[in-house]
């Protein structure tokens, strides 16, 4: 659909002002400007939405509201009616979750001689990872080098990251994108053979490697690729689909020594012996914090966290979230769609609805988050959609001004193809933008080496916390994935080969029983959600106890769902 005719209005004045805003130098907001805006306006310092956690490693400690549900539920199973003898895998590392980061996890495990089952909720690969757009960083030009990336990444993060993390990130980095390369991924090149390399918000050299804007789709188009050949010609490598993580097991030793995995049409149990186990579930978008709209795949809903939390091991930073400056606001059959920062990265600016420029478009994520929700709530600056939606302009169309005409549909065509759908062409005319719930900051504490606090636990992707700070930049989730992927792979062959597992137990979840009943959170949803449940009602399934009630998102107003 076009936009209607007051939106064409504001969309006339952004057109006016573009000779003027072709002549300005639009400058970045002072630091001290910089943290008194996100402090005031950014959606994770607004403490009523936190509260403090009772039970588990975290407790005392702030979570969001609808991750402290999940991390104070109760299990999904019984532990007195699980047989743990009746074992139908047995391996020496298991993978959850076959985004970019359980991919290379797999892959590596493999490749160091560990017997790996890889396990994932949907389909093998459906995850954040196809959704990444933008492109991967690495400091690889002669004007770079990974400590001009290490200090980007730490800035961004407001100095509250992990160094050791950072320094493992920005130092293999640069291998990480020739090892994409070999497995088949097509990156963009210059004529002469050169990466194709673009700057993004918060860095001081372009280092943002892309495959136009499919980056991550094309990332695990051949992690994906290669899984299935290495198990259809025999290797080591098994996987198992529609199949999640529901509990993790414990030796008497304290040890990780499997999982309990969850048809999702059967209900059916599946018990893995594994001496090594890769949590790689990625986010949480999925349970829409503060109702906001998210740019997840279907199955983003923290379940790596609670299956962590659950066996003792703390996370870090789990009170902060990144919403993406730029989701789509309209049309809203793609509410909260990811826009990718490449689209400002090319030259697209953020305008408000006079068609005046009010903030450098390549800030850090939190800051141009932060300056558009000030602009739509405080200044009053927003367009309101026939939904009831509120966004700002993201001019498109200055994109071929500033770069010659066929830029957009060469670099953005994945873009250009989504709005198309709706009449809506992005060479020519804005795109309505708001900040969306796209990525997890925190998560499950780690090591450089990807190992967890809970031996024979390891974590890699999203779902681990540490290496951002409080703030990711661009193109870093993406590396995050296949640095820290691969570390977790080598690592847990590593340690599959040298532990000794005692006697499979499933105590801790009894213990974590009674600490429930004892905080009085009987009344939690079980956890991990699994999935999210947008209807209003849903068929009991005999032998498993009741699913707890929460309020999901909907475009539509507030609804009360059951989790799946």
């Amino acid at each position: 659909m076009p936009y209607p005719a007051y939106m064409e209005e504001s969309i006339h004045k952004v057109a006016a002002t573009r000779p003027s805003r072709l002549e300005e130098t639009f400058s970045r907001i002072p630091q001290a400007e910089r943290e008194d805006l996100v402090n005031e306006f950014h959606p994770d310092y607004k403490k009523e939405y936190l509260r403090e956690l009772k039970i588990g490693p975290n407790k005392g400690s702030l979570a969001p509201d609808e991750i402290a549900d999940l991390l104070e539920g109760n299990s999904r199973i019984d532990p007195d009616e699980v047989n743990l003898d009746d074992v139908d895998y047995d391996v020496d590392v298991l993978v959850i979750g076959c985004g970019g980061a359980g991919g290379a996890a797999a892959l590596l495990a493999e490749e160091n001689g560990a017997r790996v089952l890889l396990a994932t909720k949907l389909r093998l690969g459906d995850a954040n990872t196809v959704g990444a757009q933008a492109g991967t960083q690495a400091a690889d030009r002669p004007n770079d080098s990974p400590l001009l990336h290490y200090l980007d990444v730490m800035g961004g993060g407001h100095f509250t990251n992990d160094p050791d993390l950072v320094e493992a990130l920005v130092k293999d980095a640069p291998d990480a994108i020739r090892w994409l390369e070999s497995l088949g991924v097509n990156w963009d090149k210059e004529p002469d053979g050169s990466y194709h390399e673009l700057s993004g918000g918060g860095t001081c050299r372009r280092r943002m490697h892309s495959c136009r804007d499919y980056t991550g789709l094309e990332e695990m188009r051949v992690i994906r690729d290669e899984i299935r050949q290495r198990h259809m010609h025999g290797r080591t490598l098994d996987f198992v689909e529609f199949q999640p993580a529901i509990e993790l097991i414990l030796d008497d030793k304290g040890q990780v020594a499997g999982a309990i995995l969850m048809n999702l049409e059967t209900r059916e149990m599946t018990i893995v012996r594994a001496k090594a186990v890769v949590i790689a579930t990625g986010g949480m978008g999925r349970i829409h914090i503060q109702g906001f709209p998210t740019t997840n795949h279907y199955g983003a809903t923290a379940d790596g966290l609670v299956l962590a939390y659950r066996v003792g091991c703390p996370l870090i930073h789990i009170d902060t979230m990144q919403y993406h400056p730029t989701g789509a606001a309209f049309p809203v059959q793609i509410l909260g769609l990811l826009i990718t920062e490449k689209v400002r990265t090319l030259g697209a600016q953020v305008i408000n609805r006079d068609g005046d420029q009010f903030v450098h478009p390549l800030e850090a994520r939190d800051t141009e988050a932060s300056a558009i929700i000030r602009e739509c709530k405080q200044r009053g600056k927003g367009i309101t959609t026939p939904t009831e939606e509120i966004g700002v302009w993201l001019d498109s169309p200055m994109i071929d001004i500033i770069r010659g005409e066929g830029t957009i549909a060469r670099e953005l065509p994945a873009m250009v193809r989504q709005f198309a759908r709706f009449d809506i062409d992005i060479t020519k005319v804005p795109m309505l933008v708001y900040p969306t719930l796209h990525y997890q900051n925190g998560g499950i504490m780690i090591k450089a080496d990807a190992s967890a606090p809970v031996p024979g636990l390891f974590a890699a992707g999203e779902c681990e916390g540490g290496v951002h700070g409080r703030n990711r930049l661009i193109g870093n989730s993406t590396l995050d994935l296949f640095v820290f992927g691969r570390r977790a792979g080598k690592s847990a062959a590593k340690w599959a080969k040298e532990v000794k597992l005692g006697k499979f137990t499933l105590d801790h979840v009894r213990k974590w029983q009674r600490e429930i009943k004892e905080a009085g959170l009987e009344s939690r949803p079980v956890s991990p959600m699994l999935l999210p449940n947008y209807a209003k009602h849903e068929k009991p399934v005999p032998g498993f106890q009741p699913l707890g009630e929460a309020t999901a998102y909907t475009p539509f107003g507030d609804a009360t769902s059951r989790w799946i």
